[in-house]
């Protein structure tokens, strides 16, 4: 099968590990040049040499995207290195949970910072590009894919400002893709459950524990599952738009 994303280019943030490394590589087997973007250089060096080394194109962007204008220089960046921009995946994001009462507020303002504000600058500065990309050839669509989470559906005890995090996403997906969907920028939320990634190191000896006891001798899933569908939907034909999908372990119930 001819590469189905030849001749476009990707922004792909928090691409130095998890889902964002994993879909960064499936959109270059797919043909697309790839920005990857996060904190940690050296990690991206790494992955854009993987991708290099089979035979597609890449470029490592050290950026906080939570800083506004590193965000927006991020998006001008990937673009002036690839001349376009058809496919943004907003993957970087936080998860710090535990109780409401007595939780240090700075926890809740890096999620707040990163899950929400960082996402939405991401966007806002991609947007005049993903509407261009999406009037012309290659392929007169274009794709912004946002990355929440199972939480973004289902409120739990100790996790509540997560939860509004990603609440906060899947309604500006909404909003985003009801004004742009009939300019071919297709906008897509994936609601990834329990998977193993970094996303856990970041959480307290409590919070750790609590995880382990609620997923203990459920299979979770991997990055590559999580990329695998990220890649189906942005190379949909034109008049498809998969605008929202729930990703879990077959045994997670909640």
């Amino acid at each position: 099968m001819a590469s189905r994303l030849t001749g476009t280019a990707a922004l792909v943030t928090g691409a130095s590990s998890g889902i964002g490394e994993a879909t960064a590589l499936s959109l270059a087997v797919e043909g697309a040049a790839v920005a990857l973007v996060a904190r940690r250089g050296d990690r991206l060096e790494a992955l854009a040499e993987r991708i290099r080394g089979a035979g597609a194109r890449a470029h490592v962007i050290v950026a906080d995207v939570t800083d506004r204008e590193a965000a927006q220089g991020a998006v001008a960046e990937a673009v002036e290195q690839f001349g376009r921009l058809d496919t943004v995946i907003n993957n970087a994001g936080v998860m710090l949970l535990g109780p409401i009462e007595g939780a240090p507020l700075e926890e809740w303002e890096r999620m707040l910072a990163l899950n929400v504000q960082g996402l939405m600058y991401v966007a806002h500065a991609a947007l005049p590009h993903l509407l261009s990309a999406a009037s012309s050839d290659p392929r007169g669509v274009a794709d912004l894919v946002n990355v929440s989470s199972v939480a973004g559906r289902v409120a739990r005890s100790g996790s509540a400002v997560y939860n509004a995090t990603k609440h906060a996403v899947g309604a500006f997906s909404e909003g985003l893709r009801q004004e742009v969907t009939e300019r071919h920028v297709r906008v897509s939320l994936v609601e990834p459950g329990a998977v193993a990634t970094e996303l856990t190191d970041h959480l307290s000896d409590a919070a750790k524990e609590g995880f382990r006891t609620r997923f203990d001798g459920v299979e979770t899933l991997r990055s590559e599952d999580i990329s695998d569908a990220i890649s189906y939907l942005v190379t949909r034909p034109r008049h498809v738009a998969i605008n929202e999908l729930l990703i879990r372990p077959t045994e997670q119930v909640g």
